[in-house]
């Protein structure tokens, strides 16, 4: 492959339908580097911290978060592996265990999910941008907030808008130099903050349990599931030739590396007393020192909005849309700026608006489950992947096994789940000292009623694409 093969960036290249051999040019390493740079964000840093606000002490903290990522980065890696061998986003290859129409349902609640994530991630980092130009001296109201806004998001949707080769380009060339400034930030931080291992607030061990539940579904196991329906978006795009164990491993990696890192210095800088809002994490940690890193701070959510405004057209194209990628990339980067603005003028809003995200992500685990076990375990890694796109589709138009399957695990997941808003509060959760397993009991319950009712449906006679067979 020639240099001017791997660097030419063409414009809205791809959509829907499985990628060609000759499209397919992805290395592993750019790979890790996509999902290192989405999670390089100062959203991490809050989740991380959020152990120390729950009660936990320091190294309860990094335990839970190291430990919870080894489980729910696993999972993501699995499903990259998926998008590899089959060379197929993730939203259609929902067609084989949901039926064609069924697999609407995820596709439209990922579309939307993925508009509202861009108006979130905007938002932290018009936080960021603002506190450092108050820390140069410079404000200017309102004018100056939307002013910074308008041109975050032109970044952002820009990139989007080019597709997969122009975001591979973008971090392959900016993350590896935004995570040697981290690093340099993290020693930094570390050497002027008291940490205090082992003080914790949260008395017994019930109370222990309880946060670490919490702790586990914000930014342990739940963060790998919450981009588990992001994976075969770019996964797809690994060369043909590359073994199943690298894409799992660069993906994996690529996803617990920045966030067990990010994580684990929030809840550093939360043990010395630095609170928990991006902006007094950074300032208060490196003072006038950190004004020339922070804007390199800015590029974890600018490269988080631009896989979320990239899978979000895919996931529209997925449920029947028959418009351009671009053209759905652009409506969705307009709604995401709508929600942006309503932000704007209420932050604590915003605040309320991501603790609702991650209550209604309890979809994600339900979902993959099912995914998961209809590919592994009933296909045996085989798909027909002709048929996910026929009209005809022998995976039929609506697979009742696995919407109920689905459907059951939601209710799952939400009778365990405690979340802020009384109505994410479930029964099992309160009645158990409001711990929150959320994430197992959805996916337990979906994957394994899944098991039993579709066994006996489904023969292992799922061609695999040619030249891919499992490895």
């Amino acid at each position: 492959m020639t240099v001017q093969q791997t660097d030419a960036v063409p414009f809205d290249a791809h959509g829907i339908q499985p990628i060609p051999a000759a499209g397919r040019d992805s290395t592993p390493w750019e790979q890790f580097w996509i999902w290192t740079g989405a999670n390089l964000a100062p959203i991490n840093w809050v989740l991380g911290a959020l152990g120390i606000t729950l009660g936990l002490s320091l190294l309860e903290t990094l335990a839970v978060i190291a430990l919870g990522n080894l489980v729910g980065c696993a999972a993501f890696g699995l499903f990259n592996v998926i998008g590899h061998r089959t060379a197929v986003n993730q939203m259609v290859l929902g067609r084989a265990p949901f039926g064609r129409r069924g697999a609407v349902i995820p596709g439209v609640v990922q579309g939307l999910l993925t508009m509202a994530w861009v108006g979130v991630n905007t938002w932290v980092v018009l936080d960021l941008a603002l506190a450092v130009l108050g820390e140069l001296g410079i404000t200017g109201g309102s004018g100056l907030k939307v002013a910074v806004a308008v041109a975050i998001m032109v970044i952002q949707l820009g990139l989007a808008l080019y597709g997969f080769y122009a975001i591979r380009t973008f971090e392959k060339y900016t993350v590896p130099a935004t995570a040697i400034v981290m690093v340099v930030m993290t020693v930094l931080a570390l050497s002027q903050t008291e940490l205090h291992w082992t003080t914790a607030t949260a008395s017994g061990p019930g109370a222990k349990l309880t946060a670490a539940t919490q702790l586990l579904t914000a930014i342990g196991v739940g963060w790998g599931i919450s981009w588990i329906p992001y994976s075969a978006d770019y996964s797809r795009f690994v060369r043909t030739d590359v073994p199943d164990r690298k894409v799992f491993w660069s993906t994996a990696l690529g996803m617990y590396v920045p966030t067990v890192w990010l994580a684990g210095l929030g809840a550093c800088l939360a043990s010395g007393g630095a609170g928990s809002d991006p902006s007094a994490l950074v300032i208060g940690a490196f003072g006038i020192m950190a004004l020339p890193v922070l804007l390199l701070i800015m590029h974890g959510p600018v490269a988080t909005n631009i896989l979320n405004l990239y899978s979000c057209s895919l996931a529209a194209l997925s449920i029947g849309l028959r418009v351009s990628r671009w053209k759905v990339t652009l409506v969705a980067g307009l709604i995401a700026s709508a929600v942006l603005a309503v932000f704007v003028r209420a932050d604590s809003f915003a605040h309320a608006f991501d603790h609702w995200m991650v209550s209604i992500l309890v979809w994600i685990s339900p979902w993959a489950s099912v995914v998961l076990v209809d590919f592994f375990v009933l296909r045996k890694g085989r798909i027909d992947v002709s048929a996910l796109y026929a009209d005809d589709s022998p995976y039929g138009g609506v697979n009742a096994r696995g919407l109920v399957s689905l459907g059951l695990g939601l209710v799952a997941a939400w009778a365990w789940q405690f979340g802020l808003v009384p109505a994410m509060q479930g029964p099992l959760a309160t009645s158990l000292n409001n711990t929150d397993f959320s994430w197992l009991s959805g996916s337990v319950v979906a994957g394994g009623l899944y098991y039993v009712l579709s066994r006996g449906h489904i023969a292992d006679r799922s061609p695999a694409p040619a030249g891919l067979e499992p490895r």
